[in-house]
């Protein structure tokens, strides 16, 4: 929001210069003073009279102090000493950056909170005459609105819920603005700081969860093992062929490997009937 004060625009300093040089060159040609004073005074006037507004912007005019309206876009007269012009209102997007120090969440947690808040003049006769800078009850707002809203959540909301945050402070700033002829368009948290102390003691609970959750995950794995084995056995017991087959198969597994050496107890052999497949065996290998 730039002042309008005395700025000289550029037609109005244009229209100066076409002035006087019309009043020196028919004072020459009469020869008489009087055309050159009466340009000189006709481009003074014009200079502080012809204002110009750019685009996005608005202005208003006060007439003896009283509001008389807006002005722009584009170029516009005015009386000089009579009317007076307020701070030119850009309604372009803008954008505010707010942060909330060590404010406390629901959970007393000190936290250090940044924010970036877009939003615009859509009424700029009210943003002039209801409020008497709005920049500054804009920052000074989302400032206060952002220390209440951390306060009303706790420490993991901020951190995993930062749009949720973002669109409670942009409907709690907008209720405020709208009256002053501004609307809040959107909150982004950009930034949530915690002290580096309770940083890493968080950082420490989550490799104890995640440790508790391994030793969790192998527990079960250990359960799982020995009910299977459970369940083998039992086959077993019943089928007593299966397991003679199973420690044929284990010994076939072992041998079949150049070079290995098995000792297996003579009750087991005598058990399972192997010493006439262990005499093929090693007759195949001989032979091999």
């Amino acid at each position: 929001m730039r002042k309008a004060g005395t700025q000289f625009s550029n037609p109005g300093v244009l229209v100066m210069l076409v002035c006087i040089g019309a009043g020196v060159w028919v004072s020459v040609a009469i020869n008489g003073p009087w055309p050159a004073i009466a340009g000189s005074l006709a481009g003074v006037y014009f200079l502080f009279a012809i204002r110009v507004v750019d685009q996005w912007e608005k202005v208003a005019l006060l007439r003896f102090g009283r509001y008389r309206g807006l002005r722009g876009p584009g170029v516009f007269l005015i009386v000089p000493v009579i009317d007076t012009l307020s701070k030119y209102v850009d309604q372009r997007v803008r954008v505010t950056t707010v942060s909330a120090e060590s404010a406390l969440t629901r959970d007393t947690v000190p936290v250090n909170v940044d924010a970036i808040i877009f939003w615009l003049v859509w009424n700029a006769e009210k943003s002039i005459l209801e409020v008497e800078d709005f920049m500054q009850a804009i920052t000074t707002g989302s400032q206060t609105a952002l220390r209440e809203s951390i306060g009303r959540h706790h420490l993991a909301e901020m951190i995993t819920e930062r749009e949720t945050l973002g669109h409670e402070l942009q409907k709690i700033l907008d209720e405020k603005t709208t009256p002053w002829g501004i609307t809040v368009q959107s909150v982004e948290i950009r930034d949530v700081k915690i002290p580096q102390a309770l940083e890493n003691a968080m950082s420490q609970q989550a490799q104890a969860e995640r440790e508790r959750q391994a030793r969790v995950i192998l527990g079960d794995a250990e359960v799982q093992v020995s009910e299977k084995f459970a369940e083998a056995a039992r086959v077993y017991e019943e089928n007593p062929g299966a397991l003679h087959l199973r420690g044929m198969n284990m010994l076939y597994e072992a041998m079949r490997e150049k070079g290995s050496m098995v000792i297996v107890p003579s009750s087991a052999v005598e058990t399972m009937g192997l010493g006439g497949t262990l005499a093929t065996t090693a007759v195949a290998k001989q032979q091999g």
